[in-house]
């Protein structure tokens, strides 16, 4: 790092309520050369709204790779580049990463300015364990690419926290009770907005609460983690999954169950749900 490198500033943004952007940020906001911003119109109301006449830039997926090179060879010739994004903390779901990286291997500072997430505010007011959790982000867009992606994570016993668009949600969770089974669930939306609301229940009462509501603004999906129930064991596990087959259980979400309840590896269930089958 030589003595004229300027400092990029990661600074986090309200989701909604523009009364949550700290002191700190107003000021680095105010201070800094240039805002790297993915929505410039966005990003100068929450600026207009403070006051602040700092010189805007587009920094979005479409051009992240080129303007993160030329914010780069900004900040190695002394400018100050503070990187926001439209909401919540930039890199999280949202570009800033190639900045972020090229910046560090450049030698230049990087100064982390915390304040909103969706992801902390949602697993707060859950209800589920926030001791341990997984940040998912979004997942596929396709089903079937989306329940293998939901099968890698289906026995971590630890909450997860996803994202997800009002026009995917019902089939989102309708993939989630498949494979996960019908566990605790939290659907945040609109946070800190005027019509925040947050539904705590089951996945299949989360689908009832979502027919008779009409999904509106994004969401943030707080699953219970898997509950493994090691005293059933896998001794009892070709029993357990004779049962749920012959009862008429899906046989994803019979895989999903013996993961959850005995332990097993999806590869050991599956091969027990095809043995049983007599498939194999």
């Amino acid at each position: 790092m030589t003595a004229n490198t300027g400092t990029l500033y990661v600074v986090a943004t309200p989701i909604g309520n523009l009364e949550d952007l700290s002191y700190r940020a107003r000021r680095v906001l105010g201070e800094v050369d240039v805002i790297a911003c993915e929505d410039t119109r966005h990003t100068r109301h929450l600026l207009t709204h403070y006051g602040i006449t700092t010189p805007l830039v587009s920094y979005h997926e479409h051009n992240e790779v080129p303007r993160a090179a030329e914010l780069v060879q900004r900040l190695r010739r002394g400018e100050d580049v503070a990187l926001v994004s439209d909401a919540g903390t930039p890199a999280v779901s949202d570009p800033g990463y190639r900045l972020i990286r090229g910046a560090g291997a450049a030698g230049v500072p990087i100064v982390p300015i915390p304040g909103p997430s969706a992801v902390m505010a949602a697993l707060t007011a859950s209800g589920l364990p926030p001791d341990r959790f997984v940040f998912v982000g979004f997942l596929p867009r396709k089903s079937g690419e989306r329940r293998r992606a939901l099968e890698e994570i289906a026995t971590v016993p630890w909450t997860l926290v996803l994202f997800e668009a009002p026009h995917r949600i019902s089939a989102v969770l309708h993939d989630v009770r498949e494979v996960f089974g019908d566990r605790q669930i939290a659907l945040a939306r609109e946070l800190t907005k005027k019509f925040e609301d947050v539904f705590r229940g089951r996945v299949s009462e989360a689908l009832t609460h979502l027919r008779i509501h009409v999904p509106r603004g994004e969401f943030t999906i707080v699953v219970e983690g898997a509950a493994i129930d090691r005293k059933e064991g896998k001794a009892d596990a070709p029993a357990r999954m004779r049962a749920l087959l012959a009862g008429g259980t899906a046989p994803t979400a019979a895989v999903a169950d013996l993961m959850r309840t005995a332990g097993l590896s999806r590869r050991e269930a599956y091969r027990l749900m095809l043995e049983i089958q007599g498939k194999r």
